[in-house]
């Protein structure tokens, strides 16, 4: 295999991503838009993955956390899995639910030993069910979250670490917490794990103003992806040497379709940048 960029499949995206198929090589789908779609719609999807490596991607799992993930949730992902056979499944280190309660959204837990344990024992319940560990995910949170006793990067290498777990570094989520909490994009990028990334986000967002008057990125899907997370999508190639998968995520205004493969062509020139430095450095 050989480094891949793809899209996220949406359904306003479909049309043109089946007429343009030959220019992408990976699709990644949201799991939940599939879960309960019946037999029809889980074949069709099947069909598509004979077409272009799928891969799944959760978002309400909500694995990082001392709450234990949802029995139901995981039967519906693995019955999933099983109809559509994807050549991975992802999630986010995050967590949504808590004491009965849903929030709606991913949230940033403490990242402390508690965490850690409560993340491990999740996701050996999801490998028990769905047979397959999970690729883990990055997020973006405005908040720092508070009681932490250990950087993000480290957070995640230990679950990760502790999981057998591939890492999805989504580089947007980590360009946005960076510049949110004035740490430094390129030392937070070698903080985590890269031995251990096999999939890579790429998305867009837009800059908000605080009550404090400061600035905040927000992570929202719905912008093209800017150039500094081209440019850390360069240094990852750079120094992780593993074959990587990238997806360009992309939620609503959407743009010509022309302009999403620009951005996909712009990740394959990122990517190819990058493994020409590292091998430059080698030589």
């Amino acid at each position: 295999m050989a480094d891949r960029v793809g899209l996220g499949w949406r359904g306003e995206l479909a049309a043109a991503i089946l007429e343009r198929l030959d220019a992408i090589d990976v699709l990644e789908v949201i799991a939940e838009d599939w879960m309960h779609a019946g037999r029809v719609g889980q074949r069709g999807l099947a069909a598509l993955a004979r077409e272009r490596p799928v891969v799944l991607h959760g978002v309400t799992l909500g694995l990082a956390s001392r709450h234990a993930v949802d029995a139901t949730r995981l039967d519906a992902l693995a019955r999933l899995c099983g109809a559509v056979r994807p050549e991975a499944w992802s999630e986010h280190l995050a967590f949504v639910r808590a004491g009965g309660y849903e929030i709606g959204h991913l949230a940033a837990p403490p990242r402390s030993a508690a965490t850690v344990e409560g993340a491990l024992a999740n996701l050996r319940r999801a490998a028990a069910v769905v047979g397959q560990v999970p690729a883990l995910e990055n997020i973006a949170t405005l908040v720092d979250p508070p009681a932490s006793t250990m950087g993000e990067g480290e957070w995640a290498g230990r679950i990760a670490g502790g999981a057998g777990a591939a890492m999805l570094l989504d580089l947007h989520n980590l360009h946005a917490n960076a510049v949110n909490f004035g740490h430094d994009p390129v030392a937070m990028l070698h903080a985590f794990p890269l031995q251990r990334v096999r999939m890579v986000h790429l998305s867009g967002g837009r800059w908000l103003r605080a009550p404090d008057g400061r600035g905040r990125l927000l992570d929202d899907h719905l912008h093209d992806v800017p150039d500094p997370v081209f440019d850390l999508l360069e240094r990852l190639a750079a120094c992780a040497p593993q074959d990587l998968t990238v997806i360009i995520e992309r939620d609503g205004q959407y743009p010509a379709f022309d302009r999403l493969l620009d951005q996909v062509a712009r990740a394959r020139a990122a990517l190819a940048r990058g493994r020409a430095n590292r091998l430059s450095r080698a030589a």
